[in-house]
């Protein structure tokens, strides 16, 4: 909503006017690329007259009678190019928006331009949009794409890092949150768990509302700001939680469709990007090898199959794709017969008049067919997706490894050994192996003796793997209270249902042989259940010690003595250090 009402010159669009949109241009940065792609397709751009959208510093021809939206972060680099768009005068009007707030000083910058340039009547609007967050679906945004090493687990959890690189990290963190709240138009009642980087997060972004809600001239969260009336009275609870309360989580081989795809294959802003291996025909001696092809597809909100299944475990995907290549068919069957009934054979056009009792039926066809083509472009998408997320399950027998570690984290018995799983050359990457073994390593309530560790070391650089990591984490668990109360992932395993080969039919495209046809059981992850407590105002000794900001209330009352006693509608769980979409999925299953 925001996005539209700034490419519609900052007023909300108006609905049913008639008429062609004003035609503009949209210039952005790769951060403003990153917001807008996920959320609004070519198509739609068009729609609201966007006809040319470039990126700020590529090699732009003037387009003297054009307005052009402006929608980037305030960089130096970014302003400096802005003022030589003006000197150069490449548009009728400028309309300027800064994707996160613009200083004074560099706001001055462009208002000197304007004057040297003699731009300053073109210079029609300058914005603050408080949008510098990736929304990449209805409930899930992340923070950003492009440096995202800035404000990664690593960056935050380096030993040799300095005050203010942390303080940098989570300034940028908190500006970025700062927008969401600001967009949604809602303060929050904030938790966080004690001595965590998360606690930093929390008290600057509690500054930060509160020195915005002070200055009331020019508050962002009152009068007729976007998010007015778009919530419940209720304020939401944003719970802030860090990383290192549960590290064993973002390790975990996954095993429903979203998380499988993020996972294994090149998957970033919704848009996965596939090698499409060119069939086994062998070239002739001395010919060059084929290129592989890449192809692109973007999984959506409007994809209704995408949408259905994205949480389910993927022997079901590989099914429902299937049954839905099937009845299409039958559709398509049903579109040869209707020809063939009116004669299009290729026979005389003038036949058809003559039938007119299968007129309906051929409006009907004909009403049909963009839709049946439409469902056609996703089955192939999802096969294609589908089949190579397969491939990587059967080179890795990443069922066995999703199997194996859920039973490790919820302490049922083993039924091979560790050692075995390391050292089976067929089973899985170096990495694969590495993340079994700090899942392992992580959950055990006793760390493994010394004599053990080496054994498994040694197998683990036989298998080709970097031990650093486990170094980290050795050191990590060693420091950490937690190594006192290992995490609980709740007791329950996967329920293997037989093998495949029984499910599917044999006449399906999806050789699933060998795979297990594991189905997933309920279980609350730690993200979930510190929400869980913190929502429904449990006590819980997890979360009891969680400090508690209220940006609204006067003084900052540092308490962790929660005002109001009554449990939250809405909630907003950000992982400092970063959340995966097997959180993500377990909140979903967790509000259903």
């Amino acid at each position: 909503v925001a996005l539209k009402r700034m490419l519609n010159f900052n007023v909300p669009p108006v609905k049913n006017s008639t008429g062609e949109p004003v035609w503009k241009v949209l210039i952005y940065d790769r951060f403003g690329q990153d917001i807008i792609s996920p959320l609004l397709s070519v198509k739609e751009l068009r729609d609201m007259g966007i006809t040319l959208h470039l990126l700020l510093h590529s090699d732009r021809d003037a387009i003297p009678d054009v307005p052009a939206v402006y929608f980037v972060m305030p960089t130096e680099e970014n302003i400096d190019r802005m003022c030589q768009d003006l000197r150069n005068q490449l548009y009728e009007s400028y309309y300027l928006n800064f994707i996160s707030a613009i200083s004074r000083s560099k706001l001055e910058d462009i208002a000197n331009a304007a004057i040297g340039a003699n731009a300053v009547t073109q210079v029609a609007k300058v914005f603050d949009q408080y949008l510098n967050f990736i929304t990449l679906e209805d409930d899930m945004f992340v923070l950003c794409n492009q440096n995202k090493e800035l404000v990664s687990y690593r960056a935050i959890n380096r030993p040799d890092i300095t005050d203010t690189e942390m303080e940098t990290i989570m300034d940028t963190i908190v500006d970025s949150l700062f927008c969401f709240f600001v967009t949604l138009g809602a303060i929050p009642i904030i938790r966080c768990s004690r001595g965590t980087a998360a606690e930093m997060v929390a008290v600057k972004l509690d500054k930060k509302l509160r020195e915005n809600l002070r200055d009331a001239r020019n508050s962002l969260f009152t009068g007729d700001t976007l998010g007015a009336g778009q919530f419940s009275f209720q304020r939401p609870l944003l719970v802030l939680v860090d990383r290192n309360i549960d590290l064993a989580t973002p390790l975990h081989h996954t095993w429903t469709y979203q998380a499988l795809v993020h996972d294994v294959l090149d998957f970033h802003l919704n848009r996965v990007n596939l090698e499409e291996s060119t069939g086994m025909e062998s070239t002739p001696a001395g010919a060059r090898p084929k290129k592989k092809n890449k192809k692109s597809y973007d999984l959506t909100a409007s994809d209704k199959f995408w949408q259905k299944h994205k949480g389910s475990p993927f022997p079901e995907v590989a099914e429902s794709v299937q049954q839905e290549l099937e009845s299409y068919r039958a559709q398509e069957d049903e579109v040869k017969r209707l020809k063939s009934i009116m004669g299009i054979e290729g026979e005389d056009e003038g036949a058809i008049s003559m039938l007119s009792d299968n007129t309906a039926k051929l409006t009907s066809a004909v009403s049909s067919l963009p839709e049946l083509l439409e469902k056609k472009r996703l089955i192939d998408l999802h096969t294609n997706v589908a089949t190579a997320v397969l491939e990587h399950i059967k080179s890795r027998k990443l069922d066995v490894y999703f199997e194996y570690e859920e039973k490790i984290m919820s302490k049922s018995t083993l039924d091979k050994s560790l050692l075995d799983m390391i050292s089976d050359p067929d089973a899985g990457t170096p990495e694969d192996k590495m993340r079994l073994f700090l899942i392992y390593y992580i959950s055990s309530a006793q760390a493994p003796s010394e004599i053990d560790l080496d054994q498994y070391k040694k197998a683990l650089m036989d298998a080709g793997c970097n031990l650093a990591p486990l170094n980290y984490i050795k050191q990590w668990k060693a420091f950490t209270k937690m190594a006192s109360a290992p995490t609980s992932y709740g007791n329950t395993t996967p329920k293997p249902l037989g093998l495949f080969s029984r499910v599917m039919n044999t006449g399906s495209q999806f050789v699933m042989e060998g795979v297990k046809n594991l189905v997933l059981k309920q279980q609350n992850l730690p993200v979930t259940r510190v929400l869980d407590n913190l929502m429904e105002m449990k006590s819980n000794p997890e979360t009891d010690d969680y400090r508690y900001f209220d940006p609204k209330m006067l003084r900052g009352s540092d308490s962790s003595v929660p005002r109001n006693k009554n449990p939250f509608q809405e909630a907003i769980v950000f992982v400092v250090g970063g959340g995966n979409y097997i959180e993500y999925q377990n909140l979903i299953d967790y509000i259903k």
